[in-house]
């Protein structure tokens, strides 16, 4: 009697497990279901017009009438119920935290809004859940050739790519030739600086109020390259070479969009002609097309460095204001900009400090934290760009007086790129060394606003990507004035020095 009591109880208390079990799932169920809606997701979004965007955009208003909802793009597909149940309460405790404690004033929205940022909650997983044929009847050559490259390259491309924009509608933003400031009353230059000296002077564009500071920098003999000791250091940045360079200006600051767009005001071209023309009876040169979308990004214009303009373009921006002002303006070589960067030093950096000092990638560093105090006094780089170029007056020059020789946007150089070229170079001392005349890539330096410390270092070379950087452009063919792909580019200009002229004119 006793054993069918007990064997009772545990039916009674299996019973009740497995309905509350049952019950307790119902409701996980129902829990879920619930906290997927777009009512629910809208609830307690702190990002402004996230609703409103979404419904003009094309995944809201489709022509079929079908709506697709915020889970399907920001978290895994619900079949894969593990990593969806997970990432649903990652994502859900990161947007009640922000709720709760962040200014939605103080949010700086803009790099939310870059493809880096996105990546972190757009899920290519429910992209590819939707649109299940990648090469309908309606696609365009260029899709075909980008869903294609995709397809072979999956780790090197992405879905957002060129669709970051299709989830929230931001509208067709193009190219203005208005400086941010341009209300404000300026001077209209009536004359050219009239330089009689080797020394600093302010350019000055006739019949604009454009002006831009060129540095003297004494020619001397440095150190080109980087020492097999020196940390990060990659195998294209030797050997070390003696150089010799001859005097030369450089600006100031890289090409502001002030300066450059005063270029596109002179010789943009309004239709789609791509092609570069130089008439040398009259100087009239036919410069960039109108850009697709902002080149600027919208993070601003006026001081700020002009960025997404191709090689061409900064060449051909130098030929411009060489028939402007009647000098030799041009992108610096190779060795003129890191002889400029590094200012007399030989160290990693023009400032103190070794790379392993502010990058975060050791034990200790990662443990206590990186004392940036110095490194950001000089250079904007990933720690205090806030993902964006910023205006060159927030940090400090070097020892010849330049900004941003490291950081903030990286700069074209005149030379193709060879990852060898320093072995190739004559045995001594080098003197004005120049790359390849011929190439395909040219050579990038100084690193950008979105690069770490180690690759801020006045060693460190790089190299235009142009096939990459044009992966988005809507055009057949390609621009060969703006680069679709790259935003963390740009470039300062050198004036070639000749005492001959100096002394000739000084005589007469």
């Amino acid at each position: 009697m006793i054993d069918k009591t007990i064997r009772r109880k545990h039916y009674l208390f299996f019973a009740i497990g497995g309905l509350t079990v049952i019950l307790l799932l119902g409701l996980f169920n129902k829990a879920i279901h619930y906290t997927s809606t777009n009512k629910y997701c809208a609830s307690c979004h702190v990002h402004p017009h996230a609703e409103s965007t979404w419904k003009l955009s094309i995944h809201n208003n489709t022509p079929s009438g079908v709506s697709i909802k915020c889970v399907d793009c920001h978290l895994p597909p619900e079949e894969q119920k593990a990593r969806f149940i997970t990432r649903k309460a990652y994502h859900g405790l990161s947007d009640l935290y922000a709720y709760l404690t962040l200014d939605t004033d103080e949010i700086d929205w803009a790099e939310k809004r870059t493809r880096e940022a996105s990546a972190k909650f757009v899920y290519e997983d429910g992209c590819k859940k939707c649109h299940t044929n990648m090469f309908p009847s309606t696609l365009n050559a260029l899709g075909g050739e980008s869903h294609l490259k995709y397809l072979r390259d999956p780790e090197n491309t992405s879905c957002l790519q060129c669709h970051q924009n299709v989830g929230h509608y931001r509208g067709e933003i193009g190219l203005t030739i208005e400086d941010d400031d341009s209300s404000e009353p300026k001077e209209i230059y009536t004359e050219l600086t009239d330089v009689k000296a080797f020394s600093n002077f302010t350019e000055k564009l006739p019949e604009t109020s454009v002006a831009f500071n060129m540095v003297a920098i004494p020619g001397g003999n440095f150190k080109m390259g980087t020492a097999t000791t020196e940390p990060y250091r990659k195998v294209d940045e030797g050997p070390v070479r003696e150089v010799v360079v001859d005097s030369f200006w450089i600006a100031e600051i890289e090409v502001s969009w002030t300066e450059y767009l005063a270029f596109f005001r002179a010789t943009g071209s309004q239709g789609r002609k791509e092609a570069v023309e130089m008439n040398e009876e009259v100087d009239g040169i036919s410069g960039a097309t109108p850009p697709w979308g902002a080149p600027d990004q919208g993070w601003g214009k006026g001081t700020r460095p002009a960025i997404t303009m191709s090689h061409l373009g900064a060449e051909t921006y130098c030929r411009w204001l060489s028939s402007v002002t009647g000098r030799n303006y041009r992108l610096p070589t190779e060795a003129e900009w890191e002889y400029a960067a590094r200012a007399g030093t030989n160290t990693p950096y023009f400032f103190p400090g070794s790379p392993k000092d502010f990058e975060a990638d050791g034990f200790l560093n990662k443990v206590f934290g990186v004392d940036t105090t110095v490194i950001n006094s000089y250079a904007i780089y990933r720690e205090n760009s806030h993902n964006k170029t910023q205006p060159p007056a927030m940090v400090r020059a070097n020892q010849f007086g330049l900004k941003n020789m490291l950081g903030n946007v990286a700069e074209f150089c005149l030379d193709y790129y060879d990852p060898k070229v320093y072995s190739k170079y004559p045995k001594g001392i080098v003197k004005n060394p120049r790359g390849p005349r011929n190439g395909i890539e040219h050579v990038v330096r100084g690193g950008s606003y979105n690069n770490s410390a180690k690759d801020l270092r006045a060693g460190r070379r790089d190299f235009t990507k142009t096939k990459a950087w044009l992966v988005t452009d809507p055009q057949i063919p390609k621009s060969i004035w703006w680069y679709s792909d790259s935003k963390n580019v740009g470039f300062r200009v050198v004036c070639e020095y000749n005492s001959k002229d100096f002394n000739s004119e000084n005589n007469n």
